[in-house]
C-alpha cells in the first residue's frame, strides 16, 4: 500500500512518498543553494515542490518564483503546483498583459514564469525579488552567456533577504568549464547527482533500450556525394596553397576557425591583400559544401535539392562560384533526377518498416506489455520522430502519408525560409489531438526535446544522431516514462552519423564522471561561493522615493534582449522602458543614441539601413550619438574601406558623434555619463518620441490633417488640395467636406463634432478619480 507525504501545506494524499526525493529535498534545504542533475521522469518538479512547501511554511508571507525556458513549461509547472499545494498559484509569460502580470505576482504565493518576462517586469521596477524566499531553475543548464538566468540569479541574490536557489536539469553538459560557468552563474554551492543505477531509484526508474540502426548509402546517393566531395576537394586545395589551412582533411568547426584567422588578418590591416577577401569567398563556399555533404549522407536527396533552390538565390561569390562549378553542377542535376524517378535515402524505407512494424492493420498504435506490470496497458502507446531539419520532417510526413499513417509535424515558432512557424496555439493544438489519439506518429525537430507538455512515449525515433549529449539525453528523456522506453537511433554507415553518434556516447560518459568526480565537484562549490560571498558585498541599489533623484534614461523595448538595460539597472540610473520610434536611449529633448555592435553596424551599410536610420536621427535630435560597440568592425567580408567610408559619411554628412565601446558594460557606463551631464541642474519632464515628427511643411500640414477622424494619407491630401490650407480645412462646415472626394456623411460629422466639443479634460479627471 502506498504511503503519502503530510506537510501544512501539501495536499491530503498528493504526493507518493519516494525516499530518493525526499533525500534531494532535504539535502537542498540543508546544504543551500544546489542542482540537482537527474533523468527525465525521476520527478525533479516534485523535489522542487517539497522545497517550496518547506519554504513557504517556514518563511511566512515569501514567495516562490518557478523560472522555465518556454512558455508551455511555465504553464505546465503551474499547473503541477497547483496540483499539489494548496497555496495560491499562477503563471506569468509574455503573453499575458502588464497590468495582469503585477496583479497575479501581488496576489499569488508561487509563481511561474518565463526568464524573459520576468526580466522585462524588474527592469521596469513592476515588483521585486526582496520577498522571493526560493528560485528554482528549470533546465538550468540554459544559465550561461547573456541567457535571462544569469541576470536574474544575480538579481535574487542582491535583493532577496532570505534567499534559495534550485536548479534542476537531466543534462549540464560534458564540458567541465560549461558546467562550472553554470555553477557561478546561478551560485550553485553544492551539486546532487541521481542516476538510473541507484538502488534508491531502480524500483521507480523504467529502462530505455537503444537500438542503433544501421543502413548503408544507395548508388544513386554514394554517386551524387562523389561529385560534392570533388568539389569540395578542390577548393581545400586552393585554401592549402594559400596558406590557409596545413591540410585538407578539416572538419566544419577548422574551417570556421580557418575564417576567423583570415578575418582578423584583414581586421588589422589598413589595406588588406585581394587573396584575403578570396579566401574568405572559397571558406565560405567551402562551409556549403560541407553542409550540402551532410544532407546527402544523413538526410536524403529532398532536402538536399530544397537546400540548393535557396542557395541558387544568394547573391554572394560563394554561392555563384559553386553553381558554376562543372562538378558541383553534376551533383546538382543527379539528385533532382534522382528525386524526379524516386530514389529515396535508405532512412527514409527504414524508419517506414520501423513505424509500420508499430503499427496494427488498422492503423492504431499496437498495445504494449511494460515488464512492470502484470497486464498490458489499455492505452495506445505513442510514437514521436525526431529529425534535424524542418525540410527533412516534410520528406518523411509526405512518405508516412502516402503509406496511410497519420503523422503530424511539429516544429518551432520562428519563420524559416519563408515559410511561417507554429504559434503556440497551434503546437497546443497538434499535441493535443496526439495526446487524444488523432495521430500516429508526433514528427518534430528539436523544438520538442524540452519545454513542450508532450505526453508519455513508447517509441523515439531518431532520423540522426546528434553530437550534443544535452540533445540526445533531452530526446532519449521522452520515453521510458510510463513503462520500458525505447529508442531507434538510425545511422548512416561511413558517413558522419557514426561519427556523432561516438560523439554523443564520449560526452555523456566525461559529464558522468565529472559529476561523480569529488575533486571537480569540490572545485566547482568552491567558485560559487567565493562569488556567491562577493555578490553579497555588492550594495543594493534602494530606488528612492522621490522621482528624478536618479538620471533618467528612456530605453527603447526592442533593446530589451540586451544587456545595456540590465547593466544600467545595476547603476544608479533610472530606466524607463518604452516604444521609442527613433534611436535606442534617449536622455534628454535633444540628445539621442542609436546603439550598434560592431557586427550590426556591418550588416546595417550591407542592407543599406545605416543612412536611413542616421538621417532620422539627425532630423529628430539636434545632438544625435551613434554608441559603437566591440572591437571586431573589420572580421567581416567587407572592405574596411567601405566601413571607415561610412563612418567619416555619418560624422561629417549628418553630424552624428560616433563614440567606442568595448562591450555592453562600457556601453551602459557612457549612457550613464551622458544621462548626468544633460540632467545636470534643474530638470524638465524628456518628452521621448513615440512617433517620428513631420519635418518639411508639407509634412506637418498632412501629419495635422490625418490626425482627424477617419481620415488616412489619401483623404488628407484630398483635403488639402481641395481646401489649399489647413485653416480652411478646420473652418469648413459639414456639407463643404462632403464635397471632397472619399469623404461621406458620417465622416463630416466626426470631424465636426472633434472640432467643435468643448475640451472636458477636467470633468474626466474627477470622473476617473471617483472610479479609482
Amino acid at each position: 500500500m502506498a504511503s503519502y507525504i503530510n506537510h501544512p501545506l501539501l495536499k491530503k494524499d498528493a504526493i507518493e512518498s519516494r525516499l530518493y526525493q525526499q533525500i534531494l529535498a532535504g539535502d537542498v534545504l540543508k546544504k543551500g543553494n544546489t542542482m540537482v542533475v537527474a533523468p527525465t521522469a525521476l520527478g525533479k518538479t516534485i523535489v522542487a515542490i517539497l522545497v517550496a512547501a518547506d519554504r513557504l511554511h517556514k518563511v511566512k508571507n515569501s514567495k516562490v518564483l518557478v523560472l522555465a525556458p518556454s512558455k508551455p513549461l511555465a504553464i505546465q509547472h503551474e499547473e503541477s503546483f497547483k496540483e499539489f499545494i494548496t497555496l495560491p498559484c499562477t503563471s506569468i509569460t509574455g503573453a499575458v498583459k502588464t497590468d495582469e502580470r503585477i496583479k497575479r505576482w501581488e496576489e499569488s504565493r508561487i509563481i511561474s514564469a518565463t526568464p524573459q518576462t520576468v526580466e522585462s517586469d524588474l527592469l521596469n521596477g513592476r515588483y521585486d525579488l526582496s520577498n522571493v524566499s526560493l528560485i528554482v531553475f528549470d533546465e538550468c543548464h540554459h544559465g550561461v552567456g547573456s541567457y535571462s538566468y544569469v541576470y536574474l540569479a544575480s538579481r535574487y541574490v542582491q535583493e532577496s533577504r532570505f534567499n534559495l536557489i534550485l536548479g534542476l536539469t537531466a543534462s549540464p553538459g560534458s564540458d567541465k568549464f560549461k558546467i562550472k560557468e553554470v555553477c557561478e552563474n546561478l551560485y550553485i554551492q553544492n551539486i546532487v547527482v541521481k542516476t538510473e543505477d541507484d538502488v534508491d531509484v531502480k524500483p521507480y526508474f523504467n529502462p530505455v533500450e537503444i537500438d542503433w540502426v544501421k543502413v548503408k548509402m544507395s548508388s544513386e546517393l554514394q554517386k551524387i556525394k562523389e561529385y560534392v566531395d570533388k568539389a569540395l576537394k578542390v577548393r581545400l586545395k586552393a585554401l592549402k596553397n594559400m596558406g590557409i589551412i596545413k591540410t585538407v582533411s578539416v572538419n566544419k568547426v577548422d574551417v570556421l576557425k580557418a575564417r576567423g584567422r583570415v578575418q582578423g588578418e584583414i581586421a588589422r590591416s589598413t589595406n588588406p591583400d585581394k587573396e584575403l577577401f578570396q579566401a574568405i569567398s572559397i571558406l565560405s563556399a567551402v562551409i556549403n559544401l560541407q553542409h550540402a555533404q551532410e544532407l546527402i549522407e544523413t538526410q536524403g536527396v529532398q532536402t538536399f535539392n530544397k537546400y540548393i533552390s535557396r542557395l541558387r538565390k544568394k547573391r554572394t561569390k560563394a554561392a555563384k562560384s559553386l553553381m558554376w562549378d562543372d562538378n558541383f553542377s553534376r551533383a546538382v542535376k543527379l539528385a533532382r533526377d534522382a528525386e524526379k524517378h524516386g530514389w529515396e535515402h535508405p532512412k527514409l524505407r527504414e524508419i517506414t518498416k520501423i513505424l509500420k512494424n508499430e503499427l496494427g492493420d488498422n492503423g492504431q498504435t499496437k498495445l504494449t506489455t511494460s515488464r512492470f506490470d502484470d497486464k498490458s496497458d489499455e492505452t495506445a502507446s505513442k510514437i514521436i520522430v525526431f529529425t534535424q531539419y524542418r525540410d527533412t520532417l516534410e520528406m518523411i510526413h509526405q512518405k508516412l502519408e502516402k503509406e496511410g499513417i497519420k503523422s503530424a509535424k511539429f516544429f518551432g515558432q520562428a519563420a524559416k525560409d519563408g515559410e511561417k512557424g507554429l504559434t503556440q496555439k497551434q503546437q497546443k493544438a497538434i499535441i493535443k489531438s496526439f495526446r487524444m489519439g488523432e495521430y500516429d506518429v508526433l514528427l518534430s525537430t528539436s523544438v520538442a526535446e524540452e519545454g513542450i507538455d508532450i505526453p508519455a512515449v513508447d517509441l523515439v525515433v531518431l532520423y540522426e544522431p546528434v553530437p550534443s549529449e544535452v540533445r540526445m539525453i533531452q530526446r532519449r528523456g521522452r520515453t521510458g516514462r510510463k513503462r520500458t522506453g525505447r529508442v531507434k537511433v538510425l545511422i548512416t554507415e561511413g558517413t558522419r552519423d557514426e561519427g556523432y553518434y561516438w560523439s554523443s556516447i564520449r560526452k555523456e560518459d566525461r559529464m558522468k564522471n565529472q559529476l561523480i568526480d569529488p575533486d571537480v565537484l569540490e572545485e566547482l562549490n568552491a567558485s560559487a561561493v567565493e562569488r556567491m560571498e562577493g555578490e553579497k558585498k555588492v550594495k543594493v541599489i534602494e530606488r528612492p522615493k522621490k522621482d528624478n533623484d536618479f538620471p533618467v534614461v528612456y530605453a527603447d523595448s526592442r533593446e530589451g534582449n540586451s544587456k545595456v538595460i540590465r547593466h544600467l539597472s545595476e547603476m544608479e540610473i533610472d530606466v524607463k522602458v518604452r516604444s521609442m520610434a527613433v534611436a535606442d536611449y534617449q536622455v534628454s529633448d535633444e540628445v539621442a543614441i542609436e546603439r550598434k555592435t560592431a557586427k550590426d553596424f556591418v550588416d546595417s551599410i550591407v542592407d543599406k539601413r545605416l543612412f536611413k536610420q542616421a538621417k532620422e536621427l539627425s532630423e529628430e535630435f539636434k545632438h544625435p550619438i551613434i554608441i559603437l560597440e566591440g572591437d571586431d568592425l573589420y572580421t567581416g567580408m567587407i572592405n574596411p574601406n567601405a566601413i571607415r567610408g561610412s563612418m567619416a559619411s555619418i560624422a561629417i554628412d549628418f553630424g552624428i558623434s560616433i563614440i567606442p565601446t568595448r562591450n555592453s558594460q562600457d556601453t551602459a557606463a557612457m549612457i550613464k555619463r551622458i544621462a548626468v551631464r544633460e540632467q545636470e541642474g534643474e530638470r524638465t519632464p524628456i518628452q521621448i518620441r513615440t512617433d517620428k515628427k513631420p519635418v518639411s511643411l508639407m509634412e506637418q500640414q498632412l501629419f495635422i490633417v490625418e490626425s482627424l477622424p477617419n481620415i488616412g494619407p489619401v483623404n488628407a491630401k484630398n483635403l488639402l488640395l481641395h481646401f489649399g490650407t489647413v485653416s480652411n480645412i478646420l473652418n469648413a462646415s459639414e456639407s463643404d467636406l462632403q464635397e471632397v472626394e472619399g469623404i461621406g456623411k458620417k465622416t463630416a460629422k466626426d470631424i465636426r463634432k472633434v472640432l467643435d466639443s468643448k475640451y472636458l479634460y477636467f470633468k474626466n479627471e474627477i470622473k476617473e478619480k471617483k472610479l479609482l
